[in-house]
């Protein structure tokens, strides 16, 4: 954690927050935009408004409040919460994009402020002849503000712009009572209590318009660094403005829908200003709204921005560092502050306030978005660390979720593909050069595994339930030469990408001690680093057993990680060096009497050559052999090394069945669906005196891999003489089955 977030002077409490964001949420849109609203769509409308964007705001302050009283919030509010809930590269895609929607703010404020003067404009126009064109109506005064305000930030800091924030609100109270003391000079004949104009603007853009009103949370949330008790101050903060907001809106649509007709709603933004008391104080809370929210934002854009330098998160460690530092005198945020007033110098020389209100909506939305799936996500990842003393229900989470996804597309498909497309690159960007790699794992994790839990526990109930389902491998793996020879790690692999479920269990020899329990954890590591660097699904561990025997008989009672029991079991022996395989062969009645296939793997100086060719052979021995050895050959090949290979059948019967034997095979692979060509189906007829070790060494000298059946039966009678004498080919995997596997 960078000290600049820590290590700072703490002045605001639950007020500040709350005047942070009701003047930002009773701001400038209520005055210059809402009668417009209302005007094209009518108070029910305005309201069905109110209420969808409640569906969003309102639940992010709830879990905002939830966060806020979980863990302890500094510098940087929103940007913080979702960096430390989501990881550091996911927290800073987001919060860049809340940084320019915050820096945008400003320039939207301005905009709005400058607004205000339209009445002393046309005033001087009619009057003395003062007449601007059209591009500098609203930049005279909104340029000169900017600078002015960015002089009181640059120089004097929070102290002051929240003195400011104080008087303003004052002013924006007193406007708003006036204006509902006040009543129209005439009674229109048509209000907009049920419908607006007759061409009215669209329901959504109208929103995306409407919506920067109700994002007055995020500027209360962004003083968090400043707060002397953030875990008090912004539930009770933001709730609060959230609540009040949402009543004062209702009423003043209300107000505006029934004094005014619908057309003027729409043609006059400052409609207000006809049915107040006192005309002018409508201009003036226009300017004080305004003018409060763009403080409220230059107040948080910077310090979020500072945050996340302070991380050093970004590509450029000097980026991070220019971004990161604050003035030792007053915890300014000095340079964060200067880019902050560039940007919105830039977006006030844009000066279109429907424009700069649509791409913040877009902003705030992914924003609120990201929140709120945070506190889903901690819903349900049942993390006993994530203990709030405000509990939020998950389902408000989740709307909150689903609507600012579901709003983003509404309000204009181009800005939500373009937020996200430049979300993407930043993400992507800032994990390419970060240090910090575990975005989505990090993310995620909790819920994975409660959502493994709950499926390995259906899985294992509805395997008891239903006892004819197709057969799939289930394989388990357990070996001590992992960093010696990776054949077995390979074969196991690929057998559990696509069809099947892999374990692999490195075997340390000994007994359970600090020792052991030091060296498995390392060996474990060693595994991941081993298998990151191929693709692969297989579960890896390590398992400590005084004895190979003890080992085995372990092995083959764990449950797997599928939530269903493993079926199959693969050993593996050097060809140099085969009586490694007695110690495998000693406990084959321990593997046989658990129910479990066995796979033996040979491995060679060849290895799996260029893994195109797949020999199987079958033999009249091999009857419940048979249609497992092509079941496992068929699934190798859904593996991606092995997909442009083919799979070749030797069968070796008597000359009388040979005819029979084909037509079964050929019948098989048809109703089986199997990608073996009739002419990669070879029979061959048994001979007297025949080697059938030298016949599969001279048919498959280049197979790439060798697949022959063995029967547990003949391991009493020549135990490790059936796996040997195979010199010259490559690996064989030696298949028995516990029962013929039905191929359908």
């Amino acid at each position: 954690m960078n000290k600049s977030l820590i290590k700072q002077k703490k002045n605001f409490g639950t007020l500040e927050v709350f005047v942070t964001s009701v003047s930002t949420i009773l701001g400038a849109v209520l005055f210059l935009r809402f009668g417009w609203a209302v005007g094209n769509l009518g108070f029910l409308n305005v309201v069905a408004i109110i209420i969808i964007g409640h569906l969003v705001t309102a639940p992010t302050a709830f879990a905002v409040a939830e966060i806020a009283t979980n863990q302890k919030v500094l510098g940087g509010g929103a940007y913080y919460i979702i960096s430390r809930s989501f990881g550091l590269n996911i927290g800073a895609a987001v919060g860049i994009s809340l940084y320019f929607s915050q820096a945008i703010s400003v320039a939207f404020y301005i905009i709005a402020f400058s607004e205000a003067f339209s009445p002393l404009l046309e005033y001087l126009t009619h009057n003395i002849g003062f007449e601007l064109k059209d591009y500098w109506q609203t930049r005279i005064i909104s340029l000169p503000t900017m600078g002015l305000l960015s002089l009181v930030v640059l120089l004097r800091g929070a102290k002051v712009g929240m003195k400011a924030l104080y008087a303003v609100a004052l002013i924006l109270g007193i406007s708003l009572v006036m204006f509902f003391m006040g009543n129209p000079e005439e009674i229109p004949e048509k209000n907009a209590f049920y419908s607006g104009v007759e061409l009215p603007a669209n329901f959504f853009y109208v929103f995306a318009i409407i919506f920067p009103a109700f994002t007055g949370l995020a500027a209360g949330l962004g003083l968090s660094g400043e707060l002397k008790n953030p875990q008090v101050s912004i539930p009770k903060g933001t709730l609060l403005a959230t609540l009040i907001g949402a009543i004062v809106y209702v009423a003043v649509a209300y107000k505006l829908s029934v004094s005014a007709s619908p057309e003027e709603l729409r043609d006059n933004y400052l409609i207000m200003q006809k049915i107040a008391i006192w005309g002018p104080i409508i201009p003036i809370g226009l300017a004080a709204a305004s003018i409060s929210s763009a403080i409220g934002s230059i107040l948080v854009a910077p310090r979020t921005l500072q945050a996340i330098g302070a991380d050093k998160i970004l590509p450029n460690e000097k980026m991070s560092s220019f971004f990161a530092k604050i003035l030792s005198k007053n915890n300014e945020p000095r340079n964060a502050s200067i880019i902050s007033v560039v940007i919105a110098f830039i977006f006030i020389a844009v000066g279109d306030i429907n424009l700069v209100a649509q791409i913040i909506s877009m902003f705030f939305m992914v924003t609120y978005g990201a929140i709120c799936l945070v506190s889903l996500l901690e819903h349900f990842a049942a993390d006993p660390s994530y203990r709030p003393t405000f509990r939020s229900k998950w389902y408000y989470s989740f709307i909150g979720t689903i609507m600012s996804v579901w709003l983003m597309f509404k309000m204009g498909s181009e800005y939500a593909a373009s937020a996200l497309f430049i979300m993407g690159v930043i993400y992507y960007l800032i994990t390419t050069k970060s240090q910090e790699k575990h975005g989505f794992a990090k993310l995620f994790k909790g819920v994975i595994f409660q959502l493994s839990r709950w499926l390995q526990i259906f899985a294992q109930r509805a395997s008891k339930e239903d006892s004819s389902e197709n057969w799939r491998p289930f394989v388990i793996c357990i070996s001590e030469d992992t960093f010696v020879r990776r054949s077995a790690f390979d074969m196991l692999r690929w057998l559990s990408f696509k069809y099947g479920f892999g374990t692999y269990i490195h075997y340390i020899e000994g007994y359970l001690s600090k020792q052991t329990t030091k060296e498995s954890k390392e060996v474990l590591e060693r595994l991941i680093n081993l298998a990151s660097s191929n693709v692969n699904r297989v579960y890896l561990d390590t398992l400590i057993s005084p004895s190979y025997t003890s080992a085995i008989a372990q092995v083959v009672q764990l449950s797997g990680i599928s939530g269903k029991g493993n079926n199959m079991i693969l050993f593996e022996f050097s060809r140099t060096e085969p009586e490694n395989l007695t110690r495998s062969l000693d406990n084959y009645s321990l593997v046989y009497s658990s129910g479990f296939d066995v796979c033996i793997l040979n491995t060679s100086y060849k290895g799996f050559g260029y893994k195109r060719d797949i020999h199987v052979w079958i033999t009249s021995y091999d009857y419940e052999n048979a249609n497992l050895m092509i079941l496992l050959a068929y699934i190798l090949l859904g593996h991606p090394e092995w997909n442009k290979g083919q799979i070749k059948i030797f069968a070796i019967f008597r000359e009388s069945e040979l005819n029979d034997k084909r037509d079964q095979l050929l019948s098989l692979i048809k109703s089986g669906r199997l990608p073996i060509s009739p002419g990669n189906v070879s029979l061959i007829p048994v001979t007297e005196g025949q080697n059938r070790k030298q016949l599969i060494m001279e048919k498959s000298i280049d197979a790439d891999l060798t697949i022959v059946g063995f029967r547990h039966e003949l391991l009493k009678a020549k135990g490790i003489e059936i796996f040997t004498g195979y010199n010259d080919i490559g690996n064989i995997l030696f298949v028995s089955s516990q029962k013929e596997k039905e191929i359908t």
